[in-house]
């Protein structure tokens, strides 16, 4: 039996795309890649796939293709402001490892 846990999007990644991006889409895909294997690539939009994954709040949506979602079972998408700088991050519980930069991973799913 599989067991499908969907992302979760936190209120500030949703407040960020409201607050600074005029399409207030955000596109979330995972793509091979990186120094860990696979990447996560992050991109405003204008159009929404019809088999992609919508998530909305405020008026703004993260979208994430059928493909990228299996590799986000379960993941939080969220953004953060720090010293060394602000960007959108995700907290994957499906990777084994990654790399300093928390762009790039490998992948271990944690379901079966």
């Amino acid at each position: 039996m599989n067991l499908r846990i969907p992302p979760t999007v936190t209120d500030r990644a949703f407040k960020k795309i409201d607050s600074s991006c005029e399409s207030k889409t955000l596109r979330v895909a995972v793509k091979g890649g990186g120094c860990s294997g696979f990447q996560y690539v992050f991109n405003m939009v204008d159009q929404v796939n019809e088999d992609d994954q919508v998530f909305e709040k405020y008026e703004c949506k993260v979208i994430i293709d059928k493909i990228s979602l299996e590799f986000l079972q379960g993941a939080e998408i969220d953004y953060r402001e720090e010293l060394i700088g602000s960007s959108f991050k995700i907290s994957n519980p499906n990777a084994s490892s990654s790399c300093g930069c928390g762009t790039s991973f490998s992948f271990s799913p944690s379901f079966e």
